[in-house]
């Protein structure tokens, strides 16, 4: 059974801030059907901007998911937190930034913040924990090829 992480382990930005090279970022904006009756953003959909934000991270350090997958490989997700700060509304701007937390041959550990576009104040905060398997859901390793691309 995997350990779950504190809570202020994700939720702490200055310490998130300082990963450096493993951190992108990207702007992104609440559609009219991500909102609920009151225009404010409907809470599934920061799990959705989370993968959004992973396969950008993936995209932009040159192994899109496509081409993990296309090479036998699944990041599967077994565990998945958002801490929601700050609501977002219909047509707001904001920037999804994502982080490396942790990668070994079988698992990858993604961290998230969703800030605001205008201030960076924190909007939300979460983790995603993957385990690598193959075609069969059968668990097994990375190659380093893999491992180095996203590391880099």
């Amino acid at each position: 059974m995997m350990k779950s992480r504190s809570l202020e382990h994700f939720s702490n930005k200055t310490t998130l801030n300082k990963r450096g090279k493993n951190f992108i970022e990207f702007e992104e904006l609440v559609r009219y059907s991500e909102t609920d009756q009151m225009g404010v953003a409907h809470n599934k959909n920061y799990f959705g901007w989370f993968e959004i934000g992973r396969t950008e991270y993936c995209r932009q350090k040159n192994i899109p998911y496509k081409d993990i997958e296309a090479q036998g490989f699944y990041l599967v997700v077994v565990e998945a937190f958002c801490k929601y700060k700050k609501p977002l509304k219909y047509d707001q701007k904001f920037i999804i930034r994502v982080f490396l937390e942790n990668i070994t041959p079988k698992k990858v550990e993604f961290a998230y913040e969703l800030v605001t576009k205008e201030g960076k104040k924190l909007i939300a905060s979460g983790h995603t924990v993957h385990i690598v398997t193959n075609s069969e859901a059968k668990t097994c390793s990375l190659p380093p090829h893999i491992i180095n691309s996203l590391k880099a």
